[in-house]
């Protein structure tokens, strides 16, 4: 495993992240986990040097099993990323709203606090706001409470998770000075984070945590036009309509003009992620053991071409979760 710095924060994390939003046995909107899988590809994970690891309070089991495991895993350095989600609850966030309908101070606070409770930890490395609108700039306590919880120790860092598919609405933060680390949907299809909230990040020092890398399945060369998901699995509305089809034809499109095999589009689209120098880490969901050895595999210090990172550069396709 390699390791890059968080940003200006003094803090090396592993390339490879875990993301973990599907993990557990229920309520975690992806169908098919179970906690003891989870458990040992987390486990495994940190044998195999993965030293960040992203959950949130709105992940059903997340973070109680992400806790145990890094209190089972005590002294190997692991560090935790979680998130607060609007008090409003609505994702994504939209303008025209005030801070103290999505982010209030004291809000804030009670979820850190649950969260701690939650995991069983004693601090988090990174808090992030599960949602953000640059709007929200200099309007509100959010700011304050942040400043509070740093100082007494519950939080290291102060992070946002971009609203999806939106890289600019975070850019007036990032220029701020405030903000330590941005979580961001970035892959060969959603290429937009590098027009500039990629070059900014880097200007700026703030960490940049890549989420979504595989396009939720779709950049494993796995789904196919007759793929279909249970009731109840997020994927089911991800990849609506004909979308299935439309992957199918993108994915096998990309593998021909690469030339390479359709089972190695998983590593070459984790490798357009860390070619970028902007990138801290990347954070692929993973539920099973096999899935963290052959991402955690991609990190040896091999990027793409020029030409193979050109060749990507074509194959942008920007689509909506929420639409």
């Amino acid at each position: 495993m390699r390791y890059r710095e968080l940003g200006r924060s003094g803090l090396s994390v592993s390339e490879i992240g875990y993301g973990t939003w599907g993990i557990g046995e229920s309520g975690s909107g992806w169908v098919g986990a179970t906690e003891d899988e989870s458990v040992r590809a987390l486990h495994r994970g940190i044998d195999l040097g993965v030293n960040f690891i992203d959950t949130a309070r709105g992940y059903a089991e997340s973070e109680r099993i992400v806790g145990r495991v890094v209190r089972e895993r005590s002294g190997a350095g692991v560090l935790v990323a979680t998130k607060v989600g609007p008090k409003n609850g609505m994702f994504p966030a939209p303008g025209g709203l005030d801070p103290a309908e999505t982010f209030p101070g004291a809000h804030i606070r009670e979820s850190v606090e649950t969260s701690l409770r939650t995991t069983g930890l004693d601090h988090f490395d990174v808090l992030q706001f599960h949602v953000w609108h640059d709007e929200w700039m200099g309007r509100g306590d959010w700011l304050e409470t942040i400043a509070e919880l740093k100082q007494e120790g519950k939080i290291r860092l102060f992070g946002i998770s971009n609203n999806d598919h939106q890289p600019h609405n975070a850019l007036e933060l990032v220029r701020s000075g405030v903000l330590d680390t941005v979580q961001v949907i970035y892959n060969v299809f959603d290429q937009s984070p590098a027009d500039a909230l990629l070059p900014a990040c880097e200007e700026h020092g703030v960490g940049v945590i890549v989420r979504v890398a595989l396009d939720e399945g779709g950049l494993t060369g796995r789904i196919t036009a007759d793929t279909t998901f249970p009731e109840g699995d997020v994927r089911r509305h991800y990849f609506r309509g004909d979308r299935p089809a439309q992957v199918e034809r993108r994915v096998a499109a990309i593998v021909d003009e690469l030339g390479i095999a359709p089972d190695e589009i998983a590593e070459y689209a984790l490798r357009f992620v860390l070619s970028s120098p902007a990138v801290s880490t990347v954070i692929p969901g993973m539920r099973r053991v096999r899935n963290v050895e052959r991402n955690t595999a991609v990190s040896d210090g091999r990027t793409l071409t020029a030409d193979q990172l050109a060749a990507l550069a074509k194959h942008r396709w920007e689509r909506n979760f929420y639409s």
